[in-house]
């Protein structure tokens, strides 16, 4: 097995995907709020990279059973039901509810990784699962982080550092370097991501928005144990 990380969406191409295991991470926070909602009930979630494609597509469901959810830079969408928030995701809220899900980064770095069949969604709160799906798939693996405006995140590095920490304690694995150096950094602060996440750009930005729960939340490791699974544009619980 091969494990490849990429610091952003914008640095993978289709070519390399195909045939690959392919885990998306946006913990700041759109795949922390897709593992929040799927826990929480929700029936499925559908990302779109546009605001106006998820207007139109919510068209196509009865109005009880949709719900309109995202941002842009970091701050809810004119219009919607919900923000980026998992804390907002709630049981009673999202239970039996389609969710269309629109964000800056996160949900662009989920169409990009659809041209592999075989596409989940990692984050801090479900470390262990990602982790222990891909060592019973025993395939190549290519890590998409989102990234923050087109950037290198440490909040996504982290997280990926911290599924091949648990990856190695199952399975033998060579890596890019990357892949070693999101490993090596997350092993130095294991105790306390947020020792050194607290340095990131774009999590002081939130942070300055008034979400230090969402914060608290999203580094919480995990909290859940699903395996949130993209498969013909949908978001199901694998």
């Amino acid at each position: 097995m091969f494990v490849e990380t990429y610091e952003t969406y914008n640095a993978v191409s289709d070519k390399t995907l195909k045939g690959k295991l392919v885990v998306v991470i946006d913990t700041l926070r759109a795949t922390s709020v897709i593992t929040t909602a799927l826990v929480n009930g929700s029936k499925e979630i559908i990302p779109v990279a546009d605001i106006e494609e998820a207007v139109n597509l919510s068209y196509s469901f009865d109005k009880d059973e949709i719900l309109l959810g995202g941002e842009r830079n970091a701050v809810k969408i004119d219009g919607f039901d919900l923000s980026n928030s998992p804390l907002e995701y709630s049981k009673d809220v999202v239970e039996g509810k389609t969710i269309i899900l629109t964000t800056t980064n996160g949900t662009r770095a989920l169409k990009k990784a659809s041209s592999s069949d075989d596409v989940v969604v990692g984050c801090l709160l479900n470390v262990s699962s990602i982790a222990e799906y891909i060592q019973k798939k025993d395939k190549d693996v290519v890590i998409i982080c989102a990234g923050t405006e087109g950037k290198f995140s440490i909040d996504d590095i982290i997280t990926a550092g911290a599924i091949l920490h648990r990856l190695k304690e199952l399975k033998h694995y060579e890596s890019d370097d990357l892949s070693k150096a999101s490993y090596f950094l997350y092993e130095s602060f294991k105790d306390n991501v947020l020792d050194i996440m607290k340095y990131g750009y774009h999590l002081n930005r939130i942070e300055k928005l008034g979400y230090h729960d969402d914060v608290e939340f999203c580094t919480t490791i995990d909290m859940f144990s699903i395996v949130p699974k993209y498969i013909n544009g949908v978001i199901k619980i694998c």
